[in-house]
């Protein structure tokens, strides 16, 4: 598996490269690749001599997709937000203190955010993670902190636990959270939570585009389209209205 996790990290690799960067002889891991290849997990590339991820892969991570309605009916609500906003919708959800993103329909402008499915992003630094964290009660705020590094990726990334409570109350009383070039310089992220039928927080919907684009001007009409689409979704897997 440790093989398996590394190929997939890059857009081929040879033998000898794997081996050396996972310190094993080429022997074990070219046996290793040949089991893999087997359940056409990976595939190598004759001309290349280059190692691959193989279509199983996708067809097992599909699967994991499908383990819950969530990421099918978040489709057409995705691609309505995308429509209304003109700007790249997401759908993440927590993962051992990430937000994994699982969803995403791309805008047509050429200039865009992308977060393709299996993305991980630090909480404190996303719009989605941000708009999570808002609907976590005290004790556990404070469990997923303990040890957690607040990162700084950029000048706007609030490092300091103080300001992170302040922002995350915040979102909790306007209902969205905001992404102010806090991962990515020129960026910016509107995230809300969607809810399931146990009024839990189990995902967030984002609009993510550049700041030329997403303005100050920008932050209230989208932040209504994308807490419009987080009830839509929040409806179809069963939650019911306030």
């Amino acid at each position: 598996m440790e093989v398996f996790e590394f190929l997939s990290e890059g857009q081929g690799r040879t033998l000898s490269g794997l081996a050396s960067d996972l310190g094993q002889s080429a022997a074990t891991v070219y046996r290793i690749l040949v089991t893999l290849e087997g359940r056409g997990l990976v595939e190598f590339n004759q001309a290349e001599q280059l190692w691959h991820i193989g279509p199983r892969a996708f067809v097992i991570g599909a699967r994991y997709l499908r383990r819950t309605s969530l990421v099918e009916r978040a489709r057409p609500v995705l691609r309505m937000l995308m429509e209304q906003t003109g700007e790249t919708a997401n759908l993440g959800v927590e993962q051992n203190g990430q937000v994994l993103f699982v969803n995403q329909v791309e805008t047509h402008a050429t200039i865009r955010a992308f977060f393709p499915p299996g993305t991980l992003s630090r909480m404190h630094a996303s719009g989605i993670g941000k708009a999570l964290m808002a609907q976590m009660d005290g004790p556990r705020i404070e469990s997923l902190l303990a040890g957690y590094e607040l990162e700084r990726y950029t000048d706007h990334t609030l490092t300091d636990s103080t300001a992170l409570r302040a922002d995350l109350e915040e979102t909790r009383r306007r209902g969205y959270a905001v992404d102010a070039e806090e991962r990515n310089l020129g960026m910016r992220c509107i995230a809300a939570p969607v809810f399931d039928i146990y009024g839990e927080a189990v995902a967030g919907i984002s609009v993510s585009g550049p700041t030329s684009r997403v303005g100050l001007d920008r932050i209230e009409p989208i932040s209504a389209s994308v807490m419009q689409a987080a009830r839509a979704l929040s409806a179809a897997i069963g939650a019911t209205a306030e």
